[in-house]
């Protein structure tokens, strides 16, 4: 056979591409900062991914160097070039290589290429019938310790072992793939924010909502157009939104742990799928623990006793994993007790061998650099990522240059071995085999998602549809005299929009990016009559927002606050202590700086609107609780939801009209004002904290919400009056709607001790149902309990306790509205 010039170039072009490839892994035995170039060369076309994996188990790099800056630094400035194949065509045709060298570099890399292509299917861990801790085992063996030691962050590549990397995102409510840090930006379908989906109290929901998330990330990781591997979720965010004053207050599901511990739970269940052992995507549970401080939370230590921890701060964590399925997740900043969580012995000694998680344990951003300029817990950088790693955290995020070179000098001064590497590392390929990453496609039943040619998910109608039931059902009704609510599309003359929340659509610091977003005046236009006036203001001007109001039949107000408080999110609103810089409005927070003021700012613009039109009705959209006292004595209906839901203007307009019944109940209490609460540095919530403590009247109580149909309750029962203390029993109530339109309702279970005991709980949160019922339906629900959901922690035996005695079991709407109640003794 006969080459033509053009015909060699083309092979060696080819060749180039595999053999660099191939070429970096036997560098990497000599220089692994050599051969971490080949994690760009794995995302050929895409710009490097700035302060990311660098894809070769690599770290934080805040150096990034793009396509060019690899081939420059294996083949010199001569053939450097923006993209690997530009090199290879450089190298093949330029008057760099004579045609001898051509045909000598083709025969090379098929002698390098060769072993590689038989080393595919000839490792041990490859075959999925071993047991997992065989695969992983045989996984460290074959590793070089320079491998292990650039596998201490988000990537769990590990090229010469053909290892791919399950990738990492952001996943909140909705998968982060919004090219914030430089990568390729991709939509995908965003639901409103944590406190919102928690408002909507629908575990199954959640389930979806996850499951969706999950789906988008399969599809990313494995479609063509895409290639970009986000298979490792953080989330759910376990944490406990214990003080409305916290800035991340819209990432937490709420102030009880049962409902958190239960929206968790399903979360984690729709990322990871129904097959055991063979996820869709991988969940990581954020912050354990106690993390509800923003401002000093690189430094500060949350105080409490043990039988918090495990009654109250640590149980949602233990439903995720014990119930839900996660096994793993991500240390908090702070410290418990005075020991930072980054190297917190509770999370090998509880999370990992009590409650079973062996996944992948990662440290927060730069969390073991505060471990020495914040907290003062250790006196040297490398004695803190010593003890970090021996901590059993395996995935450490920090700016910090060169993770192999630091782990390297750690081993160097006996301060780690490399049997701590392997401890720690074991659960990055444990997710790594239970996603199905090193099985054959055809024994992975989510192989598929995104190589047959479907559609983008997220212009699917089935994800767009959840996304509005997900906004729809986040709605709460807080107030609504004489029926204000709902409004009469068809008689409505003409409607005032106002004020800054009317006409945009927030996305918080961990959502992703819109397909499409409708703003609630985007949503009004839309469904409101066609013959309505819609008149709007955005509220800058005082009087042409009462002018506008005057004009018309009735005011909308929206307001509330800005999720990133007015800024753009970037990496220049963080201090190096890990705090953000302070918000312009005090009533505002965000990551890194907690709340000075629950009170809302634009309440002056809601009473000078309220004066020119009683017809107001308050959407308030927020990620916290706001003491509106005013609003609540005045204007005759207010509505809250969340920010960040793509279908928001669509639900707040469909709530308005009608179109759909609010069910939705705040999962949080919300004060009157500061008064009522303890100190924000103060974790004792016996001291006044969340419903099963709290002095005083609220202004709205934990598990309120108010319904354009009426329902009764009757013939509430226990199936078993008495149990042993490992039983269990069903407590059902009948339902009925005893009004003219379709509604939801929230059946809630609390209990509480008969008599209570000094230091326990007013009651508290033990099950709950969503139900759906026509005008005159009725329904019984009924909802499981065990005697262990009764247990506490004893210190004295160090063990959870079911007390023997009487529980006088609570059903009612909220925790203030009980409509029934029974006992059930607990047996010796």
């Amino acid at each position: 056979m006969i080459f033509d010039t053009a015909s060699i170039d083309s092979i060696v072009q080819t060749t180039v591409v595999h053999a660099i490839r191939r070429l970096n892994q036997i560098l990497f035995l000599l220089s692994p900062r050599t051969a971490a170039c080949v994690g760009i060369l794995r995302h050929p076309g895409q710009p490097y991914p700035e302060q990311r994996e660098t894809g070769y188990c690599s770290h934080f790099d805040s150096r990034p160097r793009g396509y060019s800056g690899c081939i420059r630094h294996i083949f010199g400035p001569a053939t450097a070039a923006p993209a690997l194949s530009t090199a290879s065509h450089n190298l093949a045709t330029g008057d760099l290589m004579t045609a001898s060298t051509k045909w000598t570099l083709i025969t090379a890399a098929i002698v390098v290429l060769a072993p590689m292509i038989h080393a595919r299917e000839s490792y041990p861990f490859q075959n999925p019938r071993l047991p997992l801790e065989d695969r992983v085992t045989n996984i460290l063996s074959l590793m070089t310790l320079q491998e292990k030691e650039a596998c201490f962050a988000t990537s769990t590549a590990v090229p010469r072992l053909g290892i791919p990397d399950a990738g990492a995102s952001e996943g909140l409510h909705g998968l982060v793939q919004g090219g914030g840090f430089g990568w390729t930006s991709v939509t995908t379908t965003t639901f409103p924010e944590v406190i919102g989906l928690a408002s909507t109290w629908d575990p199954e929901l959640i389930r979806r909502v996850a499951a969706t998330q999950a789906n988008e990330a399969r599809y990313i990781t494995q479609n063509p157009k895409y290639k970009h591997s986000a298979l490792v979720v953080w989330g759910p965010n376990a944490d406990l939104a214990r003080d409305p004053r916290w800035g991340r207050n819209n990432e937490s599901y709420g102030e009880d742990p049962f409902l958190v511990g239960t929206m968790s739970a399903a979360f984690v269940r729709g990322l990871q799928g129904d097959t055991p052992n063979q996820w869709e995507a991988a969940s990581l549970l954020k912050h354990f623990l106690s993390n509800s401080n923003e401002t000093e939370r690189g430094h500060s230590s949350s105080n409490y006793d043990t039988a918090l921890f495990w009654d109250y701060y640590a149980a949602p964590f233990r439903m995720a994993i014990e119930d839900g399925g996660a096994t793993s997740l991500m240390a908090s900043y702070n410290a418990w007790n005075h020991v930072p969580m980054t190297v917190n012995p509770v999370i090998k000694d509880v999370v990992v061998k009590q409650w079973g998680a062996d996944g992948i344990i990662s440290s927060d951003a730069t969390a073991v650099e505060q471990l020495v300029t914040g907290h003062k817990y250790v006196a040297d950088q490398q004695t803190a990522l010593a003890d970090t790693i021996k901590a059993g955290i395996s995935q450490i995020l920090t700016f910090v240059p060169d993770m192999p070179g630091r782990v390297q000098k750690a081993i160097d001064a006996k301060l780690l071995t490399e049997a701590d590497l392997d401890g720690a590392l074991r659960g990055k390929f444990r997710t790594a085999i239970r996603l199905g990453l090193l099985d054959s496609p055809n024994g992975n039943p989510y192989s598929r998602v995104g190589t047959l040619g479907e559609p983008e998910p997220w212009n699917t109608p089935a994800h767009k549809t959840l996304a509005l039931d997900a906004a729809r059902e986040s709605i709460v009704l807080l107030k609504n005299s004489n029926n204000m609510l709902p409004l009469d599309r068809g008689h409505l003359k003409s409607v005032a929009v106002i004020g800054p929340r009317a006409n945009d659509n927030l996305l918080d610091m961990y959502a992703g990016k819109y397909p499409y977003s409708v703003t609630p005046l985007e949503g009004i236009k839309s469904k409101a009559d066609q013959a309505t006036i819609v008149r709007y203001a955005d509220g800058s001007d005082i009087e042409a927002a009462v002018k506008v109001a005057q004009e018309s039949e009735v005011a909308i107000v929206v307001v509330g606050n800005h999720p990133v408080c007015g800024d753009k999110f970037s990496g220049q609103l963080f201090n190096t202590d890990t705090s953000t810089k302070p918000c312009a409005d005090i009533t505002e927070g965000r990551e890194g700086r907690d709340r000075e003021s629950i009170d809302l700012s634009q309440e002056g613009m809601i009473q000078r609107v309220y004066a020119a039109n009683p017809k107001t009705v308050v959407v308030l959209v927020s990620s916290f609780p706001y003491a509106i006292d005013w609003a609540k004595s005045h204007v005759p209906a207010i509505l809250h939801t969340a920010h960040a839901s793509q279908e928001e203007g669509n639900a707040v307009a469909d709530v308005l009209f009608g179109q759909y019944s609010p069910g939705g109940r705040l999962n949080q209490t919300w004060p009157k004002s500061l008064a009522q609460l303890p100190p924000m540095d103060d974790y004792d919530i016996r001291h006044g904290r969340t419903y099963m403590y709290f002095n005083g009247e609220p202004l709205y109580p934990f598990g309120y919400g108010l319904s354009y149909t009426t329902f009764q309750y009757s013939n509430i029962k226990v199936h078993a009056s008495s149990i042993s203390r490992t039983g269990e029993t069903t407590v059902s109530v009948d339902i009925q709607n005893t009004g003219t339109r379709a509604g939801d309702e929230v059946v809630q279970l609390y209990v509480r001790r008969v008599p209570a005991a000094p230091g326990n709980p007013k009651e508290q949160l033990k099950g709950f149902k969503r139900i759906t019922l026509a005008p005159g339906e009725k329904r019984t629900v009924n909802i499981p309990l065990k005697a262990a959901s009764f247990a506490s922690w004893n210190d004295a035996t160090e063990r959870f306790e079911v007390k023997p005695g009487a529980m006088e079991l609570l059903i009612g709407s909220s925790s203030s509205e009980i409509r029934g109640s029974q006992e059930l003794r607990i047996m010796p």
